[in-house]
Order: C-alpha cells, then sequence, then structure tokens
C-alpha cells in the first residue's frame, strides 16, 4: 500500500548538514504538502539552497531523517532519488551547450528504468513545451536564457517526477519569460506535480505558491498559507524587501 493522499511527500525531521566543517542546518524541520507549490524564502545564508541539495543526496545528512512519500530516503544517491520521483534543476544554466535540444532531453532519460517510453516521453514534453520543438535539432547554446531554463524544466519532468526542486529559476529572465515559468510551473502543480521552489523574487513566487516556508539560520521559522505570509509585516519587513505590496527581493540562497 502507498502513503496516504493526505500525508505529506516530503519531510524532514531535525537534519543537521552543511558544507566540510560548516554547518548550514541546524536540525532542519518540516513537512511538505502534497501536490502543492511551497516557495522556501530567508535570507542569504539560511539554508535554501543546503535544504535542495541535501534533500538530492549531493549532501550527506549528518544526523536526522528525511522521508519521501512514505519512504526513508535519507542519503541515498541522486540516481536512486530521479528513480523514486524527484527531480531538481539546480540555480544556474545545466545544460550542455554544445548538444541539441533533443540530445539535452535524451539526457534526461539516462536513468529511466527499461519500462518507461523515453521518446514517447520527450515528443510529450516536446507538445508541452513547443519552442523547444521548434529548436529540437538546434544546439542548446543557441536557446534564449529563457529557452534552456525550459529545456531544463522539461528535461526534469522527462521521469514524470512527484516532486520538483527547482531552485532561482527566474534568474537573468525577461519579465515575459519569468511569468511563462511561473505559468508551467503551475501547471505541473495543476497536473499533481508537488514543487518545492527557491525564488529570488519572493514577493512573486508566493503569489504563485500555496504555502510558504521561511528559513532562518538552518531552522524552520514560519510555515503557512503563501497568502498569509504575504501580508505578515514580519516576513514583508525582513524578506519581502519591505511591507508593501510592490516589494522586490527577499534575498537569494
Amino acid at each position: 500500500m502507498g502513503p496516504e493522499t493526505g500525508a505529506p511527500i516530503l519531510s524532514l525531521d531535525s537534519v543537521v548538514a552543511g558544507y566540510g566543517p560548516m554547518t548550514i542546518l541546524h536540525g532542519t524541520t518540516f513537512a511538505i504538502e502534497r501536490a502543492k507549490i511551497t516557495t522556501v524564502i530567508g535570507p542569504n545564508g539560511a539554508g535554501k539552497s543546503t535544504v535542495f541539495k541535501t534533500v538530492f543526496g549531493l549532501l550527506k545528512v549528518r544526523s536526522g531523517k528525511i522521508a519521501f512519500d512514505g519512504a526513508d530516503i535519507t542519503n541515498l544517491a541522486p540516481r536512486e532519488l530521479l528513480a523514486a520521483g524527484i527531480s531538481y534543476v539546480p540555480q544556474g544554466r545545466n545544460i550542455f551547450p554544445e548538444l541539441s535540444v533533443l540530445h539535452n532531453l535524451e539526457l534526461g532519460g539516462i536513468a529511466a528504468p527499461p519500462a518507461i517510453d523515453i521518446p514517447a516521453r520527450i515528443e510529450a514534453a516536446l507538445d508541452r513545451f513547443p519552442v523547444l520543438r521548434g529548436k529540437a535539432k538546434a544546439q542548446a547554446s543557441t536557446l534564449s536564457g529563457g529557452q534552456q531554463k525550459l529545456l531544463e524544466i522539461a528535461r526534469s519532468m522527462l521521469l514524470d517526477p512527484k516532486l520538483l526542486l527547482i531552485d532561482e529559476p527566474s534568474i537573468g529572465l525577461s519579465p515575459l519569460m519569468v511569468r511563462e515559468t511561473f505559468d508551467i510551473l503551475l501547471g505541473l502543480r495543476d497536473r499533481g506535480t508537488t514543487i518545492l521552489l527557491i525564488e529570488q523574487n519572493a514577493r512573486s513566487a508566493l503569489q504563485i505558491s500555496d504555502r510558504g516556508l521561511v528559513l532562518e539560520q538552518g531552522q524552520t521559522r514560519m510555515y503557512d498559507e503563501a497568502s498569509k505570509l504575504l501580508v505578515d509585516p514580519r516576513v514583508g519587513e525582513l524578506f519581502l524587501g519591505g511591507t508593501s505590496q510592490h516589494g522586490s527581493t527577499g534575498g537569494n540562497a
């Protein structure tokens, strides 16, 4: 039997992790709701990106536990986590610029079990991202910054993940491409994908999110409906550039 529908899809219980001798996550604890967009906000150095790298097995859990979809995934390798249903789009550009768009997509299916029809999944991805279909044979380096980010998202969805971790998707994008990227994330959520998001424009991200998670010094300070965090004066003053509705940033991860 699988996990209950209402059970959290991802939970961290007193997780301690960091880089070398430096500890960044000091007993981080939270649980993420299924089929929701949750934006993680906090000041620089709060541990936002560290949480993602730890969940995805790029950093070791020193103590504590991570559970996903009812199973203990603490310190599993990234390949195992991909197979379990977690995809990760890190900050910055993470494509193979000298390869074609199509070859970049094919690389997203390397970890797929034999039963998955990757060519069919690629066709579905190109249907979902028509701008990529028109450039399928072009070198990925010829894409605009926004199109490259769409390629990363499309590649991450090839294994039909249950959970998508996406770190700073709007960096370097025009306002129009930011809106398009956010619309794509909303569409993925509506099809049942859980999305955990870090975004430099925390206010804009919370506006498309269901929930918000505030991290500070590697610990969870708040976890609530995004709409409530948007109007909370403490959150506005500390992380959203002031309490007005037109503030800009919440600090990079």
